[in-house]
């Protein structure tokens, strides 16, 4: 029988290196990925990668990529440019739920690749359908892709905090809030009671739907 070291080894891709990468960041964040744990990884000595990332910079725009792939893979055409909008709104939050880690690193880049420019033809389109052109449509559709990914950071950041930290911050708002003293924050106190129903999903509808209607009234008085 052949010994472990006689079989032959799998070949070094791109696409092995990111899945690899992506496992890292994964399970302990961008501060372990490196070329040498990498290496270690995939058993190859960590010179290998310079083949296909330049650096790690380079590395981190390819995941960068291949979460936005997935991202828009997972997106339905629709001839509702409402529905064009939240479908990849949503595609892209659940996308950075699933690798928070990464999604810190990530949010804020710009991976300038195929599927980028695939996001950003269909926020695009769904522009232009609406009734915007131009360099309102190009001003609207920075804005709700930073705020689709500013927003999808953030629970991605907040997903990652210790056990406990986590579970204080949700208890502040079924405690510390429901007690503020009323008469130095009045409104603050009006409120208080609905405050621990409003989940995350519920922020994302509303984030969402505030965008959609200031589409929709820049739209109008266009128009008008």
């Amino acid at each position: 029988m052949p010994s472990t070291s006689d079989a032959p080894r799998q070949r070094l891709t791109r696409e092995r290196v990111i899945d690899a990468a992506l496992e890292i960041m994964d399970a302990d964040g961008s501060d372990a990925l490196t070329f040498r744990s990498l290496g270690r990884a995939l058993g190859v000595d960590h010179t290998a990668f310079l083949r296909h990332f330049r650096n790690k910079d380079d590395l981190i725009l390819a995941l960068a990529d291949r979460l936005l792939q997935q991202a828009v893979d997972a997106v339905e055409p629709s001839d509702d440019w409402r529905m064009s909008l939240r479908a990849l709104s949503f595609s892209v939050r659940n996308t950075f739920r699933r690798h928070p880690r990464v999604a810190t690193v990530v949010a804020g880049r710009t991976a300038r690749s195929d599927a980028e420019f695939a996001g950003a033809d269909i926020v695009i389109g769904a522009l232009l359908a609406a009734g915007l052109d131009g360099a309102e449509a190009a001003s609207y559709y920075r804005a709700l892709v930073d705020v689709a990914l500013a927003y999808a950071a953030l629970e991605a950041s907040v997903s990652t905090l210790p056990a406990a930290d986590a579970e204080g911050d949700r208890r502040a708002w079924t405690h510390e809030y429901q007690s503020v003293d009323a008469d130095r924050f009045p409104h603050l106190a009006s409120v208080a009671e609905h405050l621990p129903a409003v989940d995350r999903q519920d922020q994302f509808d509303v984030a969402f739907g505030l965008l959609v209607d200031a589409i929709e009234v820049r739209v109008s008085r266009g128009r008008g």
